[in-house]
């Protein structure tokens, strides 16, 4: 991975990267976009989190994903842009398309395998979302927060021979309401694309990768989630008739350090105290 060669892939599909924020890692994504040669990219939502973007905040290595997309599509690459919540501003472009690139809010993909994959954020299945928009965003802000924290204690862990633990992942796993709301968003999703006769349901939003086979009695579909790239860093590549979860490995694309930023306590004691002006 760390040579030259790229990797050609059909379709890659990533989401939630949450560009403009503490927690993206920007880096890590600028890496595997760099190493792949798509002949088409789906941006699923996300992308740059308007919510809590602060023109305090946006390093070179969030530029550089910027440009490594406008890069792709200079050379030929289609690009679509599907909004999501946190970019939901420009959901009133959706059909403008800006030269290789098309802003929509949700598409549906033929395939080279004849099947047909439909493509939208999934935030539309969140009631939370729906109805209380603002205790969203202040879960935005504390899910930012938690993140930064999460990286802190790897970088101490990591320094100690450890491996990396995920702290969000630990409370979505026992929280049961959490569960609940994933296994719901997934199995929503897929009565309605089985409804539509679609062969896959894509989404993004819930920062869960996943591909999986959801029988209904109305029938079969597979349901994909790309995850995201503020915890698991991963995306969702089409290949020779074929989907699979790409994860981002750091052995292959060594880093000189776990944070972008290097002022990393003063990094820290912003994100805390923007965090409580949004909380009162």
């Amino acid at each position: 991975m760390g040579g030259t060669e790229k990797r050609k892939v059909d379709v890659v599909v990533i989401s939630d990267v949450h560009l403009g924020t503490y927690g993206c890692h920007a880096e890590e994504l600028n890496n595997y976009l760099k190493s792949i040669e798509p002949g088409r990219l789906i941006l699923n939502g996300d992308i740059i989190d308007i919510w809590q973007f602060s023109k305090r905040y946006w390093p070179q290595s969030h530029m550089k994903v910027v440009k490594r997309i406008i890069s792709l599509m200079a050379k030929g690459v289609k690009v679509t842009y599907i909004t999501g919540n946190h970019d939901e501003m420009l959901r009133k472009f959706s059909g403008l398309k800006v030269g290789k690139m098309k802003i929509k809010n949700k598409t549906v993909l033929k395939l080279s395998n004849g099947k047909s994959a439909w493509i939208f954020h999934g935030d539309v299945f969140d009631v939370t979302m729906q109805h209380s928009k603002w205790l969203a965003k202040l879960g935005g802000a504390g899910y930012d927060l938690l993140i930064l924290i999460n990286r802190f204690i790897n970088a101490i862990s990591v320094s100690m021979g450890r491996g990396k633990i995920s702290l969000s992942k630990k409370i979505k796993d026992s929280v049961k309401s959490a569960v609940k709301f994933i296994n719901n968003f997934e199995k929503t999703a897929a009565d309605i694309g089985i409804s539509n006769g679609y062969d896959y349901v894509v989404c993004g939003h819930i920062h869960q990768p996943e591909i999986r086979n959801i029988h209904t009695d109305k029938g079969d579909i597979i349901y994909m989630n790309s995850g995201d790239w503020v915890e698991n860093l991963t995306a969702l590549e089409y290949n020779n008739g074929e989907w699979n979860i790409y994860k981002y490995n750091e052995a292959d694309f060594p880093i000189k350090d776990e944070f972008v930023d290097p002022n990393q306590e003063e990094l820290f004691n912003k994100m805390l105290a923007e965090f409580t002006l949004k909380k009162k």
